[in-house]
């Protein structure tokens, strides 16, 4: 997967800090509404494989079944554990009520797992980018 970014400054270790410009779900057009809560910018190291100076445009890249990977976990999980939950409850006769209560443990259950992968294996599955080109 790859991104355009510039170079914040350059590291001690043949790293950088690169810029990055976040997307938003309503085009990048934040003047137009000024609703974003988010910062749009998002600085990161990245290993400067080309010797990137400051100031340059530049195109980064992670490996995409990292990224697939974190998506899966974030996203996904929590959505298929709240289906089980719901349809595991049903399958044993539970009323709606108990089913729905089984949807919402499914829910707790998917978010306690992404924040147990994130604190237990934080380094270990980090998303890391490399300075591949110029742009």
């Amino acid at each position: 997967m790859t991104q355009d970014a510039i170079v914040y400054r350059c590291l001690d270790g043949g790293m950088a800090e690169v810029v990055v410009s976040r997307g938003t779900a309503c085009g990048s057009n934040c003047a137009s509404c000024e609703a974003c809560v988010f910062q749009s910018e998002l600085k990161t190291p990245a290993r400067n494989l080309i010797g990137a100076r400051p100031g340059q445009r530049v195109v980064i890249e992670s490996r995409s079944s990292k990224v697939y990977g974190a998506i899966l976990l974030v996203y996904i999980l929590p959505i298929v554990l709240a289906v089980l939950g719901y349809f595991a409850a049903w399958s044993l006769g539970a009323g709606e009520g108990l089913c729905i209560l089984a949807t919402f443990a499914g829910i707790v259950l998917g978010a306690v797992t992404v924040v147990l992968s994130q604190r237990l294996g934080k380094n270990k599955n980090a998303i890391t980018f490399d300075i591949i080109s110029l742009q």
